[in-house]
């Protein structure tokens, strides 16, 4: 199993687990209270949303990756969706170690 396969199942997992929020506007509040540890966007995002999305990361200075296409996050976590936020630490350590790991 490559580490966008471990990405994917760990999103999933999150998801199941009931640590990730989806969707623009849940997102966004979830970044505004401070409960989001990372934020994941598709790299098919609008330019509109990625860039209030990006500027509230920068704001509350919360990592942001840009990592898969929304095709593929959708199928990762079950809905159809371009941004999700991780409200677990261990869940965001785990996705930020892979994401660098990746990137290596």
């Amino acid at each position: 199993m490559n580490d966008k396969d471990r990405f994917s199942n760990l999103l999933g997992l999150a998801r199941r687990a009931g640590k990730l929020i989806s969707g623009e506007q849940q997102v966004l509040q979830s970044i505004r209270s401070q409960k989001a540890k990372l934020i994941v966007v598709s790299t098919d995002l609008g330019a509109a949303t990625q860039k209030k999305i990006s500027d509230k990361c920068t704001t509350y200075q919360i990592p942001l990756l840009a990592f898969m296409t929304r095709e593929t996050l959708s199928q990762a976590i079950g809905q159809s969706r371009s941004a999700v936020a991780i409200e677990d630490q261990g869940f965001a350590k785990a996705l930020l170690k892979l994401n660098i790991e990746e990137g290596a």
